[in-house]
């Protein structure tokens, strides 16, 4: 038994949020949280919300016990790219990509053994 959550079309480009999910993979939920809380980047925040919203959604949803949860699954694919112009010299325009992620987080019960 699984449950998820994801955020979509979150401003953060993917590469960014991708260094803090790789610290939070394979760890108890309770854990996660608690390496999240103290991680100096932006993505920390966001990753954290995501977190909390899969495990609320298993102990609703599919009544699995929060104590025993953990993160089984987390990645972070690109969303849709806002393109901008910055002026620059002689009448030239450069394109700015600004990029979106879609963070998504699986969560499942420890199994004993």
């Amino acid at each position: 038994m699984e449950a998820r959550a994801i955020a979509r079309h979150l401003r953060i480009s993917p590469s960014k949020v991708r260094i803090v999910a790789n610290l939070v993979r394979g760890k108890a939920v309770s854990e996660a949280l608690a390496i999240l809380r103290y991680t100096p980047k932006r993505a920390s925040h966001l990753i954290k919300k995501v977190i909390e919203s899969a495990a609320a959604n298993a102990e609703n949803n599919f009544e699995m016990n929060k104590d025993a949860l953990v993160v089984s699954e987390i990645y972070v694919d690109e969303g849709a790219i806002l393109k901008r112009y910055h002026p620059r010299q002689r009448g030239q325009a450069f394109p700015i990509q600004k990029k979106t992620s879609h963070i998504t987080v699986v969560v499942r019960e420890r199994e004993e053994g």
